[in-house]
């Protein structure tokens, strides 16, 4: 695997890079870089690695200098586990490794490449301000995946071609391989809204290891929510209907239930089938708790994941007051007469009851 160097990066590892060799193809070849995300600060702390085939990115934050004594382990284990993030069939994504070979170093020529890496830096300073910048220790080897549907042309193509970097990455593995590109254990899972007037449904596949984070990011995108606000799971005993296990983001959430856990390193499959049905609950003013039900299971699922199967009836507004306040909204809605009809036409214009035809197809998730 050839490592192509920033200089900036050559100087922290204390390598004196060789010439790029040309004769190493460019899909085993990565473009590294170590650099700032905040402005006002002089601390590297981002990693990200380029690869020069295909655009798909790896990036890797909190990196520290100490860190980078371990650079070859952080760097493979972080294109394996965004590989594994984006679902990728886990033998094609050991054996892609495994023909890359051991490291060599090599000085970083590609404006292109450096083009991107710092387009890069500049998408992904955001999300990690908006989500993880007050997180102490926080680390993460899969913030590439947040970028690798970002669509691209590539220089001295045609304009007609949109490059994306994970389906690139995707083609190329599968030629290199020989191997198909998936090969999941998949949930399809139910996803109910009760509104009393009406019911929101979806039906969706995910990863059966899927994480509680990206469960909630999947509920997020396919019901259309703004994750505005805070969420929690449930699980209710059968019989009694008692909450007896919360999953809950945060260790400051502790505090409330003592049968609540954090979500951290926990997975879907520790629970369902076993659990037939978990309650999420988004919003605790707005209270809309959605009833998440295991359907079938998919043992070797082909296709990328997490996957909108159908949908029914339209996500009320963000901040409508709960059911109650959405019923309110909708009787407003339609009557010209009604006292509050201006203020909500004005405050929130553009919601419609029926569901757009774009927003009927079944399709990919983006959740990263």
């Amino acid at each position: 695997m050839q490592i192509a160097l920033t200089k900036k990066l050559a100087d922290a590892l204390k390598q004196k890079p060789e010439a790029f060799d040309e004769s190493i193809s460019p899909l085993f070849t990565w473009t590294a870089n170590w650099t700032t995300i905040w402005s006002d600060r002089k601390t590297e702390e981002l990693l990200i690695l380029i690869n020069n085939a295909t655009r798909f990115t790896v990036a890797i934050y909190k990196v520290k200098k100490k860190d980078l004594k371990n650079f070859e382990r952080i760097a493979v284990e972080g294109i394996r586990k965004t590989m594994l993030a984006m679902n990728l069939n886990p033998e094609m994504v050991e054996e892609y490794l495994r023909l890359s070979g051991s490291f060599v170093y090599a000085k970083n020529s590609n404006r292109q490449i450096t083009s991107w890496m710092t387009q890069t830096g500049i998408d992904l300073s955001i999300p990690i301000a908006d989500s993880y910048a007050h997180v102490p220790n926080f680390y993460s080897d899969t913030l590439g995946a947040l970028v690798n549907h970002n669509t691209f042309r590539k220089a001295g193509s045609s304009k007609d071609v949109i490059h994306v970097p994970f389906m690139d990455m995707v083609t190329e593995l599968q030629k290199l391989t020989g191997m198909k590109a998936y090969d999941t254990r998949a949930f399809e899972l139910q996803i109910t809204l009760d509104l009393e007037i009406y019911q929101v449904k979806r039906r969706v596949l995910v990863p059966s290891d899927i994480s509680f984070e990206n469960l909630h990011r999947v509920i997020q995108s396919a019901f259309g929510w703004q994750d505005y606000h805070l969420f929690e799971f449930e699980m209710k005993d059968e019989k009694t209907g008692k909450v007896i296990k919360r999953i809950v983001p945060r260790e400051e959430d502790l505090e409330y239930h003592e049968e609540d856990e954090t979500m951290e390193g926990r997975i879907l499959s520790e629970f369902m089938p076993k659990i037939r049905e978990i309650n999420y609950v988004y919003d605790f003013g707005d209270y809309w708790e959605h009833q998440i039900t295991f359907l079938k299971e998919h043992e070797h699922y082909d296709g990328s994941l997490p996957f909108l199967l159908e949908l029914e009836g339209k996500t009320p507004p963000e901040d409508v007051g709960g059911v109650g306040g959405f019923q309110d909204f909708l009787e407003a809605k339609k009557d010209p007469s009604h006292p509050r009809y201006e203020d909500l036409l004005h405050w929130n214009p553009y919601w419609k009851p029926e569901l757009a035809d774009w927003e009927k197809r079944p399709r990919l998730l983006r959740i990263y």
